[in-house]
């Protein structure tokens, strides 16, 4: 399981045997992984400041907690296809997360210990809030990225009703320049092909003899070029619907469709480059659309990219971590490592409050073996450190007992200081 459970009980001859017997009674019973979890001795200070501690840190706990969920799941959504990769970028000091529990150490260097408790957890909390700030600016800056590409991947979805024609269309492809003739583009139904070839110079006066051409078509039907004069074009255009032959509103300019291309281009070239984990480089001077929820299959022009076609099969060649993959990377790692210290400080400052000074506690990490055993595990728990809590406990074990406003359980009776640890969140 990943989850752990962090405690303390006093560290006198009594309480040192009692967690001797946890030791011995979770072993026997396979219920759990034990070790010890080594916390600095900090400058008390007095007893109102640790009761102020107390709910301040309780606070930066859940913080902590949040902020390194989001960052996981910006680790998930940057990585895209390699979210099987995701745990292996989800570390801490270098080290996977159970590691870095398991075998913790206070960091001195970054968190002194001799420092008063107060400055040490107002670094903390100014560690994680700029953190925050920085994950909000970055992944706001992602999200742009997306939400532009996204919207150009839009005009290259769908039918060829819907879809753009620019990836489509080649200057080949139309009547340019001239004065009195214009080439239009009509879509017409695959059970319509014999029908538009013997019917199409009819539709209209001064259309140009064979001068159709199918250029591309998908499941529904085929776009066809046909040249004829510009003074005839809206009565082409009903007799056309008339026949169920749709003209598409699309006039040749190369300058938009070459803008169009390279703002596509540059979008993919900014996702792989500063961002993405894993994507395909993309071939310079290329055409570059994404993956299409319809093929559409250009004919006759083997130098124009195939609409529909990946970019994976495009072009593959490159890998690199981009700026912020490694940032979250980076921060993920400082924002569990000041998580887990945060624990720390909760163990420390809610055990002197609660066994009080001199400071003399033991802490120790349990790893549950399945969550089957967790209710026994609690158990075995409140019965070995009962003496620490006679009056609660005896309302545990006794149900005849009451206490006015106050409702226990063993699913939330703690008679020594208790913490969780959840990792599974995190997956």
């Amino acid at each position: 399981m990943s989850e752990f459970w962090l405690i303390s009980a006093p560290g006198d001859q009594e309480n040192l045997q009692a967690l001797e017997r946890m030791n011995t009674v979770t072993a026997k019973s396979n219920l759990s992984y034990n070790t010890k979890f080594s916390i600095p001795d900090f400058k008390v200070g007095t007893l109102d400041s640790l009761v102020g501690l107390s709910d301040e840190l309780g606070k930066l706990d859940t913080f902590a907690e949040s902020l390194i969920k989001k960052m996981a799941q910006s680790v998930v959504e940057v990585m895209e296809d390699a979210k099987g990769k995701v745990p292996e970028n989800l570390l801490a000091n270098g080290v996977d997360l159970t590691s870095f529990v398991t075998r913790f150490e206070w960091d001195m260097a970054k968190y002194p210990a001799k420092q008063p408790l107060v400055s040490v957890v107002d670094t903390l909390a100014k560690q994680l809030a700029q953190i925050e700030t920085d994950l909000k600016s970055r992944t706001a800056s992602y999200n742009t990225l997306k939400t532009n590409l996204e919207n150009l991947e839009k005009k290259s979805m769908g039918n060829l009703f819907t879809r753009t024609l620019s990836d489509i269309v080649s200057k080949e492809d139309f009547v340019l320049g001239s004065e009195y003739l214009v080439t239009l583009l009509v879509i017409v139904p695959k059970s319509s092909y014999a029908q538009w070839q013997k019917t199409y110079e009819s539709l209209s006066d001064m259309v140009v003899p064979r001068s159709t051409k199918l250029i591309a078509e998908d499941n529904e039907g085929g776009l066809f070029t046909v040249t004829l004069f510009r003074k005839v074009i809206e009565d082409f255009k009903t007799k056309a619907k008339e026949n169920k032959f749709t003209v598409r509103e699309f006039y040749y300019d190369e300058k938009e469709i070459k803008r169009e291309r390279e703002e596509m281009s540059r979008l993919l070239s900014d996702k792989k480059q500063q961002y993405q984990t894993s994507c395909v480089a993309l071939k310079k001077g290329s055409s570059t659309f994404p993956d299409h929820k319809v093929k559409v299959t250009p004919l006759g022009n083997p130098d124009r990219p195939t609409a529909g076609q990946t970019d994976r099969e495009r072009e593959s060649e490159g890998e690199g971590e981009g700026p912020l993959l490694r940032w979250l990377k980076v921060n993920f790692s400082e924002a569990f490592i000041a998580w887990i210290h945060i624990k720390a400080l909760r163990v420390f400052v809610e055990s002197v409050l609660r066994y009080g000074l001199p400071v003399n506690f033991q802490a120790v990490l349990l790893q549950p073996h399945k969550k089957s055993s967790t209710r026994r595990l609690r158990e075995v728990l409140n019965s070995v450190f009962r003496h620490l809590d006679q009056v609660a406990a005896a309302s545990i074990l006794d149900a005849s007992v009451e206490i006015p406003g106050l409702q226990l359980s063993t699913q939330d009776y703690f008679p020594y200081v208790y913490f969780r640890i959840d990792l599974s969140l995190l997956d």
